[in-house]
């Protein structure tokens, strides 16, 4: 009778314990829709939002707008990234979850280090003033070594989360062009 209570709940608490509680939709938009943190990476928009930061208010100025830091830019990035990469880790991989993820995490591994350090070298070029041409030099550099494995990445990770999505009917509209 022990042996059979041990059995029993022995096999309970496997199951238990093995069981995600994350559903596809949630495991969806941490692999899939998170990675809009990293649109126009390696490309033109990323590097005009360094361009032009945006504006924010003065904290106790109501008519003074200075812009936003680009390390702030930078680094908010970063974290946003690091945050997404950690959720993407806690997934439980399955037969049927593991391509989303593991197209997802390689993505977010390939640009985190580019963020890190290529991205904080042209931050600290408009830091320092850097001349416009060595500033768009920097850029285009960054752009050529990694805006086609960017793509490709990218179109992995759509490629295996377009049937995921269809079999669990999330609706996404993938046709969406943010870019030109």
């Amino acid at each position: 009778m022990k042996l059979l209570l041990f059995l029993v709940t022995a096999s309970f608490s496997f199951v238990m314990f093995s069981c995600d509680d994350r559903s596809p939709e949630n495991c969806f938009n941490i692999a899939v829709l998170n990675c809009n943190t990293m649109h126009g990476f390696a490309n033109i928009g990323l590097q005009r939002e360094l361009e032009s930061p945006s504006l924010k208010r003065a904290s106790g100025d109501k008519n003074n707008f200075p812009p936003v830091k680009r390390k702030d830019i930078l680094d908010d990035k970063i974290q946003h990234i690091e945050s997404n990469l950690t959720s993407l880790k806690q997934l439980k991989e399955t037969a049927e979850t593991a391509e989303l993820i593991n197209a997802s995490k390689a993505l977010y591994e390939y640009v985190l280090p580019v963020y890190q350090h290529e991205y904080r070298e042209l931050v600290r070029l408009y830091d320092d003033e850097a001349s416009a041409e060595s500033i768009s030099s920097y850029a285009q550099s960054i752009h050529n070594r990694h805006y086609a494995v960017y793509v490709e990445l990218i179109d992995k990770l759509i490629d295996a989360g377009m049937p995921f999505a269809e079999k669990h009917n999330i609706d996404v509209n993938w046709d969406v062009r943010t870019s030109p």
